[in-house]
C-alpha cells in the first residue's frame, strides 16, 4: 500500500477554496475510530449528506489529493503518526422507509439506527446484524454478516442478500444507481475492495414480521456477542484482526499457541476473543501491531497458517519494536518505542 502523502502548498489552497469553512486541520481521529487509536488529520471535512460527500470526493480527485473515507471507524488500525492527506468523515445520515422497503445514506448507523428504524415498522432482515458497529457503506464495503438466529444458527447471512439497489460516486465522479449484483459479494468481500467507487446511499428490500420476532432475535443476538466479545466502550477494540483460515477461526489458532491475553503496552489480546486486540487505554498502534506480528509469527512456526489481517491499515506508522519470539500470555511486555 502507498504510503498517503501531504498535499503540496497548492493542493492546500484547493482545498480550502472549495471546501470552505468546513475544511478543518490537524483533528484528532483517535476518539473517531473504534479501536481509540492513532495520529490526527492533518486536514479533515464532515460530509452530512451524499451530496456534500461527493463534493469532497470529487476535490479530493480533482486535484489529487490522497484522502481517506472514515464512516464509523470500525474494522481499521490509524497510524500513530496520522493521516498527512484529506479525512473525509462520512456523517451522510438519512433513512427513509417506505413500504418494506428503507433507504439510508451511507453514513447511517446499521445499529442502531437502520435496524431501529426497520423494526419499528415490522420490518424483518437487518435485525440479525444489531450490535455490530458499522455503516451503511462499510457495511457493503465488506458485506456485513452474522450467524442466523438461535438455536440452530445453522448458517452465515449477509447483508447483501437484503439489498436491493445503491447509489455510488465512480471512480468517473459519476452518480449511478447500481444493483446488487454489481458487488460482487463474498466473505468479507465486495468489488469495493478492487474499486475506487463510493457508496452514497443503499436501498433494503425487507420483508414484514411480527415484532416480538424481530425482538427476541435483537436480544440473543446481543447476548451472544456480550458472551463473547469484549465491551467497546471498556475495551476499545476494532473487531477481528485476522481472516478466517480455510473454515477455521483465526482465534483459535492463537488461543493454541498460548496468546490470550498477552499485552504489549496497553494493547492486549483479549482473553475473552483472541481475534481481538484491545486496547486498555492508552496502546498505541506500534503496540497493536507488535501483537499482530507475534501472532502471525508463531502461528505460522506452530500450524503451518499464515494470518491475513481483516483490519485497514491506515495513515502513518512509527516503527514497532518486535516482542521477544517465545512471549505468551505470561509473559509482561514493555510499551513500544
Amino acid at each position: 500500500m502507498r504510503k498517503p502523502r501531504k498535499p503540496t502548498p497548492a493542493q492546500q489552497r484547493a482545498l480550502a477554496q472549495h471546501l470552505g469553512a468546513a475544511l478543518k486541520r490537524n483533528v484528532a481521529l483517535a476518539p473517531r475510530t473504534s479501536f481509540r487509536i492513532g495520529g490526527p488529520a492533518a486536514f479533515y471535512v464532515e460530509a452530512k449528506t451524499p451530496e456534500a460527500l461527493a463534493t469532497a470526493v470529487r476535490v479530493a480527485r480533482r486535484f489529487d489529493i490522497d484522502y481517506f473515507l472514515l464512516g464509523r471507524g470500525a474494522n481499521i488500525l490509524m497510524g500513530d503518526r496520522g493521516y498527512p492527506g484529506l479525512v473525509i468523515a462520512n456523517h451522510a445520515q438519512a433513512i427513509d422507509v417506505y413500504g418494506t422497503c428503507v433507504t439510508a445514506a451511507s453514513g447511517a448507523l446499521v445499529y442502531p439506527d437502520l435496524i431501529d428504524a426497520a423494526v419499528a415498522q415490522g420490518l424483518s432482515g437487518l435485525e440479525h446484524y444489531v450490535g455490530i458497529p458499522s455503516t451503511v457503506g462499510g457495511a457493503l464495503w465488506q458485506n456485513l454478516h452474522f450467524l442466523s438466529p438461535a438455536p440452530a444458527r445453522e448458517r452465515t447471512m449477509f447483508i447483501g442478500e437484503v439489498l436491493e439497489s445503491a447509489e455510488i460516486l465512480t471512480a468517473d465522479n459519476e452518480r449511478r444507481r447500481v444493483d446488487v449484483d454489481y458487488f460482487e459479494f463474498g466473505y468479507d468481500q465486495s468489488v469495493l475492495h478492487s474499486r475506487d467507487d463510493i457508496v452514497l446511499s443503499a436501498t433494503f428490500e425487507l420483508e414484514p414480521a411480527p415484532a416480538e420476532t424481530l425482538t427476541r432475535i435483537m436480544q440473543e443476538n446481543l447476548r451472544w456477542r456480550a458472551e463473547r466479545h469484549p465491551p467497546l466502550d471498556s475495551e476499545p477494540s476494532a473487531g477481528s484482526i485476522f481472516r478466517k483460515i480455510e473454515g477455521i477461526g483465526a482465534g483459535r489458532l492463537i488461543d493454541e499457541c498460548g496468546l490470550k491475553g498477552l499485552r504489549c503496552g496497553d494493547a492486549q489480546i483479549s482473553p475473552r476473543h483472541a481475534n481481538i486486540i484491545v486496547n486498555h487505554g492508552r496502546a498505541s498502534a506500534a503496540d497493536v501491531c507488535a501483537l499482530i506480528m507475534h501472532a502471525q509469527r508463531c502461528v505460522q512456526a506452530e500450524t503451518g497458517y499464515w494470518l491475513t489481517p481483516e483490519i485497514s491499515f491506515v495513515g502513518e506508522f512509527a516503527p514497532v519494536t518486535r516482542l521477544a519470539a517465545d512471549a505468551r500470555a505470561s509473559t509482561a511486555q514493555p510499551a513500544t518505542s
